[in-house]
């Protein structure tokens, strides 16, 4: 096949380009090369690349001719910094998923494979040993700022126990970035039952792994701990280091991409099918952190207590309906991936954080 792969000189975009070249198909890369993003343009051997905006239709247009699939990776990723980034997240993500779909639609392209995230669900799984299956409200700053992180139950006040969370399960988005993915997932289901498309949304959960960018405050966390360690200093861990993620590496995560391109063509006519893409293995966030610091070789973790607004406590993905169906399997462990990429070569950044 030949496919178009928005974003993909990105981190996660480029390990799709290769995963693709080595399953024997023609990759075509559509990216910005925003100088936030690459102050260093990237070298993608054996593959066609196009300098276009998402947004810009007739960029879209152009590039188009001839795929035969599309892969959207191109996005605006992160919390963000504060509310004045969401007119940014909403253009980025949304409206040039719009264009991208409404190009598709021109073009008679018919599959796509979209970039979703676990975000859309706010909150993971809970259980309160009285009340059963419960969704906790969001976190009261009060609480946080007493050191009082854990959700409860909504009805007796319980502690809840967290669990693994189904594609099923409401969503309830936090966040504006996490509203812009959710929306993305609305379009590109609009856009096949309208077309005759097939679309698959591939939640990713905590992606790292070589290449993710350094000192960006839209990074994830992999990459803020990576970045201090990098520089010689601690990783700053927020409230306790309880809050439990599932981390999947970037090369599992551009293989199911693949895989579910493959698979997309078999999927019914006008529909939309999600999946949850992660490693299957809970981990805290302080154990990352400290599993990093080991490998690295440098000053271990300190609990800060800071915390986010907007953060979730926890959230873990149960993967099996993308097991089942495509049998694709997680191949990096997490010890094995966090002893990697502490070594691994991150991609530059423009602006540097501060610490």
């Amino acid at each position: 096949m030949r496919v178009l792969v928005t974003g993909g000189a990105g981190f996660i975009g480029a390990h799709i380009v290769t995963a693709l070249r080595e399953h024997g198909h023609e990759p075509v890369v559509l990216d910005t090369f925003l100088p936030t993003s690459h102050p260093e343009i990237p070298v993608l051997t054996d593959t066609s690349v196009v300098r276009g905006d998402v947004r810009d239709p007739e960029a879209v247009r152009a590039v188009l001719r001839g795929v035969d699939a599309v892969c959207h990776q191109a996005a605006m990723v992160g919390l963000g910094q504060d509310f004045a980034d969401a007119p940014a997240y909403a253009d980025c993500n949304d409206v040039g998923t719009a264009v991208l779909l409404a190009g598709m639609a021109e073009a008679g392209v018919r599959r796509l494979v979209l970039a979703g995230s676990m975000v859309v669900y706010g909150e993971g799984g809970y259980a309160c040993p009285r009340h059963g299956a419960v969704r906790p409200r969001p976190r009261e700053t009060a609480d946080l700022k007493a050191g009082r992180f854990e959700v409860r139950c909504p009805r007796c006040g319980a502690g809840l126990v967290p669990g693994l969370i189904g594609e099923d399960a409401p969503v309830d988005p936090r966040s504006v970035y996490a509203t812009t993915k959710l929306t993305q997932e609305h379009l590109a289901a609009a856009w096949a039952r309208s077309v005759g498309g097939r679309a698959v949304s591939l939640r990713y959960h905590n992606v790292y792994g070589p290449g993710m960018p350094r000192d960006t405050p839209y990074a994830g966390v992999a990459s803020f701990f990576r970045s201090a360690l990098a520089r010689g200093e601690a990783p700053r861990v927020f409230e306790d280091g309880a809050q439990r993620r599932d981390f999947v590496h970037v090369f599992d995560v551009a293989a199911a991409n693949v895989v579910a391109l493959e698979a997309v063509a078999g999927r019914p006519v006008g529909s939309m099918t999600v999946y949850n893409t992660g490693s299957g293995e809970p981990h805290t966030i302080l154990d990352m952190a400290q599993a990093l610091a080991r490998a690295h070789g440098g000053p271990p973790p300190v609990v800060t207590g800071e915390f986010r607004l907007g953060d979730v406590r926890h959230i873990t993905a149960d993967s099996t309906r993308l097991r089942v169906e495509s049998g694709w399997r997680p191949q990096v462990g997490f010890d094995e991936g966090m002893a990697e990429f502490a070594r691994a070569r991150q991609r530059s950044s423009a602006a540097p954080r501060q610490a």
